[in-house]
C-alpha cells in the first residue's frame, strides 16, 4: 500500500518538487517499505521519536536516507536534531535562530534551515510575520554586500514553510498559499545576494494538489502515504 501511494502521489507532483515523507506517528519497518518504493527524504516532529528512528537506522543502513525536522523545536533538544537533519524546516522565533546558529559554531556545522511564516487563523500556530522575515533576511543581505560577517554565520537560510488554516474551506487554504507563494516571490526577488533563499514547503496530505498550484517546492506528506498514525 506504502509504494502504491507513494508512486500515485509522484505522478501527480511537478518537476521540482520534493515528495518530504512525513513518518512521524510510524514504525521503523514503514520507513523501510517506502524507502524500498524509493522514497528518500523523511520528516519527523519529535525529537525523542527521531532519535529513536535514528538508532534504528544505524542498525539498519539505508543508504542515502534523509532526515528533515517539521516540529516546534525546543532549543533543549537541539543535539537530539541537529547532527542528524539535513533541513530544519520549522524555524519560527529569533530566540531558535541564536540557538542553532551558537550550536552550529560549537559543533562546526552549517544548518540549513527554512523560516516557519504564519499565516493560518488559528493563533496556537507558531511561525514569524513578514516584517520579522524581512528584518532577517535584509541583515543577512547587507552583510553580503559590504562584505561582513553575517548575523548567523552558522545557519543557511533556504525558504519558507507555512502550513495553511486547518479547515475544509478551500478558498480559505488558497488564501493562505497564495499570501505565502506571493511573499516568497518578493523575497527572491528582493534579496538576489541570497540566491540559495528558494524553497518553498506548503502543502500536507490533505493540501498539497492545492500548494503546487502555488508552486510549492516541498510537499510534507504522511497520511496520504502510510495511513493513519500508528502510535
Amino acid at each position: 500500500m506504502i509504494k502504491e501511494n507513494i508512486s500515485n502521489i509522484l505522478k501527480d507532483i511537478p518537476e521540482g518538487t520534493s515528495l518530504v515523507a512525513v513518518s512521524k506517528f510510524h514504525p521503523f519497518s514503514s520507513i523501510v517499505e517506502a524507502y524500498e518504493a524509493g522514497q528518500r527524504i523523511f520528516a519527523e516532529s519529535r525529537p525523542q521519536e527521531l532519535s529513536k528512528k535514528v538508532a534504528e537506522l544505524e542498525a539498519n543502513p539505508l543508504p542515502g536516507l534523509e532526515w528533515q525536522f517539521i516540529g516546534h523545536l525546543q532549543t533543549n533538544k537541539l543535539k537530539m536534531v541537529l547532527p542528524y537533519v539535513s533541513l530544519v524546516q520549522s524555524v519560527d522565533s529569533v530566540h531558535l535562530l541564536e540557538e542553532i546558529d551558537k550550536w552550529g559554531k560549537v559543533n562546526g556545522k552549517v544548518i540549513e534551515v527554512l523560516l516557519e511564516m504564519h499565516v493560518a487563523e488559528e493563533e496556537t500556530k507558531q511561525g514569524f510575520y513578514e516584517e520579522e522575515i524581512l528584518d532577517i533576511l535584509f541583515r543577512v543581505a547587507a552583510a553580503r554586500q559590504d562584505g561582513k560577517k553575517e548575523p548567523y554565520p552558522n545557519i543557511r537560510f533556504r525558504g519558507l514553510m507555512g502550513m495553511a488554516t486547518n479547515t475544509d474551506d478551500e478558498e480559505i487554504i488558497r488564501a493562505d498559499f497564495a499570501r505565502l507563494a506571493d511573499f516568497m516571490d518578493y523575497l527572491k526577488d528582493l534579496f538576489t545576494e541570497i540566491p540559495e533563499f528558494s524553497e518553498l514547503s506548503i502543502g500536507m496530505s490533505g493540501d498539497w494538489k492545492i500548494a503546487v498550484e502555488y508552486g510549492s517546492t516541498m510537499v510534507r506528506i504522511g497520511t496520504a502515504i502510510f495511513g493513519e498514525r500508528q502510535y
